[in-house]
């Protein structure tokens, strides 16, 4: 039995040592997700230049933790990369200007995916800031992309077990897009009417 202790404590030793880096990287990644929800936060606010100070950042901490990482514990890297790519969408839609390919961003397929997702949500959030302060030409071009995101989005309900919570998320991302498609045409009726009613 000399010899399956020998394994055991080796075994035992190796996994110890797992646990401390998952713990250390899930401790450590928190401060990628926050410099993130920070960056959409200026972003709603319209302070481009702060939101992007933050995604670099965030951007930085990701590819010294993705040197470093063992390929097990890739997964735990997710959530972080998940929300950097949310954000660094969302920044790059309120610029007018293309999300950035999953290429550029340097993330694994699931985590563009979930991004993406999770970025529709706050899309629908400027639409209705927009038609709040009367910008409704600007609130329906965004509606034009969060829809088309949506769409193009849509056939990954198939890869639900791959991607973990995909359908779930475009299940939510769906009343969210039918919600804001209601309030932009309600939005479009009243400017029309408004119009009419100055002539």
């Amino acid at each position: 039995m000399e010899s399956t202790k020998r394994s055991l404590d080796k075994i035992s030793k190796s996994l110890e040592k797992s646990l401390d880096e998952r713990e250390s990287l899930i401790k450590n990644t928190r401060q990628i997700i926050t410099l993130c929800s920070e960056s959409i936060i200026d972003c709603h606010k319209n302070d481009t230049k702060s939101a992007a100070k933050k995604i670099t950042q965030a951007k930085k901490l990701l590819e010294q933790y993705r040197k470093n990482i063992d390929k097990s514990l890739y997964k735990y890297l997710i959530p972080s990369e998940q929300e950097f790519v949310e954000a660094s969408s969302f920044l790059a839609l309120i610029q007018g200007k293309d999300i950035p390919s999953q290429e550029s961003l340097k993330v694994k397929d699931e985590s563009f995916v979930l991004g993406l997702l999770d970025c529709i949500g706050e899309m629908r959030r400027d639409v209705y800031d927009k038609i709040r302060i009367g910008k409704s030409e600007e609130a329906k071009k965004m509606f034009e992309k969060m829809d088309e995101l949506y769409l193009m989005l849509y056939p990954f309900a198939y890869f639900d077990k791959v991607v973990k919570e995909a359908r779930r998320k475009l299940d939510v991302d769906r009343i969210l897009v039918e919600e804001t498609r209601i309030a932009i045409t309600e939005e479009i009726r009243r400017s029309d009417l408004i119009k009419k009613l100055k002539k």
